[in-house]
Formats: structure tokens, C-alpha cells, sequence
């Protein structure tokens, strides 16, 4: 939806809803977006942030599918600005964890997809409003060795290659933004504002990308900037233990659009105690990975997984965890532990003053696993009160 004055766009991410296929992906639309629409933008259009896997991606080739896609759109007053192109694959009701990020950006499948989606967008996109789609950080950092850097990073020209020539032949900009997060080839802002400079924004990358497209320097120069961006997830930097005013100004120091921001919070447990690993437990489920970083006078200590913090929680007695685990973005507290809620707000207060991005979208996809407890009430309902509660900050 359009926020007043400069403050942009608002929406949810639909990969809360559970669906890979496009009949599933047709069908938790047809669901949701009527009530959520209703209780947040009754009498003006409501944006929609799509998740595509690869195959609703592929399915929406056929001239059909697109029309039903269109048509659910039209008939409940939505258009689409953003797409999570981030899980490739299936993402609900079965072990994601790691494969989350596969293929990454060292693969023709991920450059395919991505195009895909790209392509889709820009047939999508209202008039007069620009696009983005948020995607892996290149890859997983223990998969992360210089031949595979090197691979992703002229993935990443190339795919910037096809946004130049959809542009050319479109009129419409999209910006892929690759979204830091921890254990990832990218998880730091500083990490993430090093790779833009030394691989992304450089002349290697510039030369690489006119030739590919024909365009002289200059223009290559401006078209990375133009369609390669960061989406600053606000959950992964808060885990990170980002400073939210500093990170936001690094990037914007260092000329890196945030083409979005996700809009979430973490689970933070101030000090570990005796009773944290048995209170954990209901969090400790097998779709997900849930990072935890672990911050102490010694600095920050990382686990790759949630099971893997609670084998070692009797040496991180009285340190602080923040755990890889979104969460209803208006819970300031959980029952055993609080969330990185007021973290979210500083943001939040930060783009009030002078926007970081023009595009914002609530992202809480693990509703399906969070312990019944946090579920009493229905998932329209739910992110209709995560969007409501985002206006509220914003606007009061």
C-alpha cells in the first residue's frame, strides 16, 4: 500500500503462506489477500509482496495462469511491486535449513529463475513504480571458496545484463537486492559493503557488463547501481548485532541503494540461564535453520543451528543470544524471552525521519512452526496486525 508522503510502500510477504506449486500459491492468495486488504487498505490499492518458487515462476509462462494471477489481483483492488526470489524451492512442510540457499548464484538454475522472475515483474509493475526482488547472498559461507565467488559474482553481471535489456525494452527498473544474513557468503553490512565495492562496483564489473550489453563505461557504472542493491532484512542485522542508525548510513556512505527493507524481529535472550535450553526447545523444530549469535566480552561467537547453541548453553551461561527466529513484528516480549522488537522500531523511527528504502515488507514466514502459544489467532488476522501495527509507528 502507499504510504503518506515519501514514505513509500508497504506490504506482507506471501511466503508465509505454504505453497511451492502455482495452484497453491492461486489458492493462499484467493484466501488471504481479501481479509488482509480489508483490515489494512479498504479503500486504497493494496501491494502485494509475491513469493515465486521455480515452478509457480515457470507455471506463469502459460498466458492463463498469469491471467488468474492478474485476475485475483484486480478483483481484490492488489498490484505487486516486490518478489522474494530467495527460496528457490519448496519452503514449508518439510527440512529447508541449508538447501534454502540452493542453487545459489554460482548456478545457471539461480540465473535462470531470477531472470524469470524479473521478467514476470515487469509485466506486473503498476505504472510509474520501480521493482525488486530479494535473493540469496550470493551463497552459504561454508560453501563460500574463491572459484565460487568468482562465479557468483559474474552471475551477477550477467543477471544485471538481462535487468538492462528488460529495461531497454520494457521501460520498467527492477533492482535485484541481496539480502545479508548470518552464516551466509554476505551476512555483515561491512562484509556486504566490501563485495559491492571490490566486485560489483569496480571496473572489472563495469567492463563485464558493457560487454555484455553494449553500453559504454559510464552507463555500466550507473546501470549496477541502478539495478544491484541490498534489501536489509531487519531480523538478520538485528541477530548480527548491527548498530540500525550506523549500518543504514555505512550503506548510503558507500552509494549502495537498499532497494527494500524487511520488516521483522528476532528472538533475544539477554542473559542465558539454567532454564533457557528447556524453554527453547518448542523453537527447536526441523524446517528451518535458526542461526544464534552469541555476544560477550570477548565478542560474538556464532552457531550454525539452534541445536547446536543448546549443546553448548552451559558454557554461554549470563551471555546474550539473539536467535535467527522471526516473530510477530508487534511482540515486544514472548512468555521466556524478549525479541529485537526495539531494534525494528529504531528503524522504523530512522525511515520516519529520512527513508532508507521506498519499498517495506513485513516478513514473519515461520508462523506455520512458532509454538501454538503465539498462534491464537488466525494468519489473515495475524499479518494484518504486523502491517497495522508498522502503519502505526510510521504514522503517529
Amino acid at each position: 500500500m502507499y504510504l503518506p508522503g515519501p514514505l513509500g510502500q508497504l506490504t506482507y510477504c506471501t511466503n508465509i503462506h505454504a505453497a511451492e506449486h502455482w495452484p497453491d500459491v492461486l489458492a493462499g492468495l484467493q484466501a488471504h489477500l481479501p481479509d488482509i486488504k480489508q483490515s489494512v487498505s479498504p479503500d486504497a490499492p493494496f501491494g502485494v509482496g509475491l513469493r515465486l518458487a521455480a515452478s509457480a515462476a515457470k507455471a506463469l509462462q502459460d498466458p492463463a495462469a498469469f491471467a488468474d494471477l492478474n485476475a485475483v489481483l484486480e478483483d481484490n483492488g492488489c498490484y505487486v511491486f516486490t518478489i522474494n526470489g530467495f527460496p528457490y524451492g519448496a519452503f514449508h512442510g518439510r527440512r529447508v535449513k541449508e538447501d534454502v540457499y540452493s542453487p545459489d548464484w554460482s548456478t545457471p538454475e539461480r540465473l535462470a529463475y531470477s531472470n524469470q522472475l524479473a521478467d514476470l515483474l515487469a509485466r506486473l509493475l503498476p505504472d510509474g513504480l520501480d521493482g525488486t526482488i530479494s535473493t540469496v547472498p550470493g551463497t552459504f559461507k561454508p560453501w563460500a571458496d574463491g572459484a565460487r565467488i568468482e562465479a557468483i559474482t559474474d552471475t551477477f553481471i550477467r543477471h544485471a545484463a538481462h535487468l538492462v535489456q528488460l529495461r531497454a525494452r520494457t521501460g520498467r527498473t527492477i533492482m535485484m537486492t541481496l539480502e545479508p544474513e548470518p552464516c551466509c557468503f554476505l551476512e555483515t553490512i561491512d562484509e556486504t559493503i566490501d563485495y559491492f565495492h571490490d566486485h560489483l562496483f569496480c571496473g572489472p564489473a563495469q567492463q563485464r557488463l558493457a560487454n555484455l550489453t553494449g553500453i559504454d563505461i559510464d552507463d555500466a557504472s550507473a546501470a549496477l547501481h541502478r539495478h544491484m542493491g541490498v534489501c536489509y532484512d531487519v531480523c538478520h542485522a538485528a541477530v548480527e548485532y548491527e548498530d540500525p542508525a550506523a549500518s543504514i548510513a555505512a550503506l548510503n556512505a558507500a552509494e549502495i541503494p537498499i532497494g527494500k527493507v524487511q520488516l521483522s524481529s528476532a528472538l533475544r535472550i539477554t542473559e542465558v540461564g539454567p532454564q533457557s535450553p528447556d524453554q527453547l526447545r518448542p523453537f527447536d523444530e526441523p524446517v528451518y535453520l535458526h542461526q544464534v549469535v552469541q555476544r560477550d566480552e570477548d565478542g560474538l561467537t556464532y552457531f550454525r543451528d539452534l541445536p547446536e547453541a543448546l549443546d553448548q548453553a552451559e558454557q554461554s551461561l549470563g551471555k546474550e543470544w539473539r536467535i535467527h527466529f522471526h516473530v510477530p513484528v508487534f511482540l515486544d516480549r514472548l512468555k521466556d524471552f524478549g525479541t529485537t522488537q526495539d531494534f525494528l522500531r529504531e528503524i522504523l523511527a530512522i525511515h520516519r525521519q529520512a527513508p532508507i528504502s521506498a519499498h517495506l515488507e513485513v516478513e514473519t514466514y515461520t508462523w506455520d512452526v512458532l509454538p501454538d502459544q503465539y498462534r491464537n489467532a488466525g494468519m489473515s488476522e495475524a499479518i494484518a496486525r504486523e502491517l497495522n501495527w508498522v502503519k502505526a509507528e510510521l504514522t503517529s
